[in-house]
C-alpha cells in the first residue's frame, strides 16, 4: 500500500470534493492495473488477473455506511461542535444531547431516533454551517432575528419574506419592534 500512496498521491493532488478525487484515483488504479504485471502471476497484467477473478468475487451491493458516532450537547445558538466546526440543528433540540455521525461527505445529528440536522461535512477549521430552516421555530418568537440573525444573511429568502426583510430595515431595535414585525410577518402572509 506504501509503494502505490506514493507513487499516486506524491506530489499531494488536491481535489474540491471526494467524487473527483475518487474519479482519479479510479483512473489511475485501472491504468496501473492494465499497464503492470501480477506481482503473483508474471504472464498476465494485474487487470488480466482480476478479470479472471470477477466471476467468484461478492456482488456489490451499494455504499458502505460507515459513520463516527460522538454524543454533543445542542447550545443555545442552535449549534453542535464537531471537528472544530460548528453545524445547526433544528431549534427544537436546544438543551438535549444529540448524537453525531460523521461520514465522509456529510454530518447528521440524531435525538430520539430522528434527524435534526444534516450537512455537507466541512473540513477546516472554525467554519460555522447554518441550515435557516432549523431556526423558524426561533423566528415565531424573535421576528427581529430575520434581519440581522447570522443563519439568514446568504439565505435566498420567498417573496413575501424579503418584503418583510425591506420593511425592517428602517425599524430601529427596540421592543416595539417586534410588535411591527408580527404585525408585517401576519400582512406578508
Amino acid at each position: 500500500m506504501g509503494v502505490i500512496r506514493r507513487r499516486f498521491f506524491v506530489p499531494r493532488p488536491k481535489f474540491k470534493s471526494y467524487a473527483e478525487l475518487n474519479a482519479w484515483l479510479e483512473d489511475r488504479c485501472l491504468a496501473y492495473a492494465k499497464a503492470n504485471k501480477h506481482p503473483g502471476i508474471r504472464d498476465k497484467t494485474i487487470w488480466e488477473v482480476f478479470e479472471d477473478e470477477r466471476p467468484s468475487l461478492v456482488p456489490y451491493v451499494g455504499p458502505f455506511d460507515g459513520f463516527h458516532a460522538v454524543p454533543a450537547s445542542v447550545s443555545k445558538t442552535c449549534l453542535v461542535r464537531f471537528d472544530k466546526n460548528k453545524y445547526s440543528v433544528d431549534a427544537r433540540a436546544v438543551g438535549r444531547p444529540v448524537e453525531i455521525r460523521a461520514y465522509a461527505d456529510r454530518l447528521e445529528c440524531w435525538q430520539d431516533g430522528r434527524i435534526v440536522g444534516r450537512h455537507t461535512r466541512a473540513f477546516g477549521r472554525d467554519k460555522t454551517i447554518f441550515d435557516p430552516l432549523h431556526y423558524i421555530p426561533v423566528l415565531a418568537r424573535k421576528p427581529g432575528a430575520l434581519r440581522n440573525g447570522a443563519p439568514f444573511k446568504e439565505w435566498e429568502l420567498p417573496i413575501a419574506i424579503r418584503r418583510v426583510q425591506r420593511k425592517l430595515e428602517g425599524v430601529d431595535s427596540g421592543r416595539g419592534q417586534d410588535r411591527i414585525t408580527r404585525n408585517s410577518v401576519a400582512a406578508a402572509s
